[in-house]
């Protein structure tokens, strides 16, 4: 009998029949769920490209073993932008050329999302790099998102009272 699990996936209440109890997450989302937005880079957990969030945090869907995951709440790329509307962090690297190739592009918005929802993003660039340090990009458009993860935390950080006098 094949192992099962039950999560949530971009929303949407799944259950899923495993047909290998050591099959990753990213496997499970590129090939069995066609949700290739998620992107194996080195199959390592060494270049972010596979970022998705389980339970609101960030994780290497390369290294997490779908078995492991009964009861979560997963988001992937797929899973951010909501009735035709992008999320603004989508917003903000298109609006900071913060991709060249695209490759990466999905890990990074994933992990930043993540890194802003963590509160750990500030508008210090240093501690923005160092946050999403995790994250590579061939192309080296990491001005361009430093930018738009400054961008996206500001748009996203709800004014204090003082700030909006």
């Amino acid at each position: 009998m094949s192992p099962s699990i039950s999560l949530t996936l971009n929303g949407e209440a799944r259950d899923i029949a495993l047909d290998d109890p050591r099959v990753t997450l990213l496997d499970l989302l590129r090939e069995r769920l066609a949700l290739p937005g998620t992107k194996k880079g080195c199959d390592r957990g060494q270049c972010g490209a596979c970022t998705v969030l389980v339970n609101g945090r960030r994780v290497n869907s390369c290294l997490t073993l779908a078995l492991t995951l009964d009861g979560a709440e997963i988001t992937t790329i797929e899973g951010l932008a909501a009735d035709g509307t992008l999320h603004p962090v989508q917003e903000a690297f298109i609006e900071n050329d913060a991709f060249q190739c695209g490759y990466c592009t999905p890990g990074q918005i994933m992990s930043a999302v993540g890194l802003i929802a963590e509160g750990r993003a500030g508008d210090d660039p240093e501690r923005i790099r160092e946050g999403m340090s995790g994250n590579i990009c061939r192309c080296v458009a990491y001005h361009g998102i430093t930018l738009a993860v400054q961008d996206a935390t500001r748009s996203m950080t709800p004014l204090k009272k003082e700030d909006a006098a």
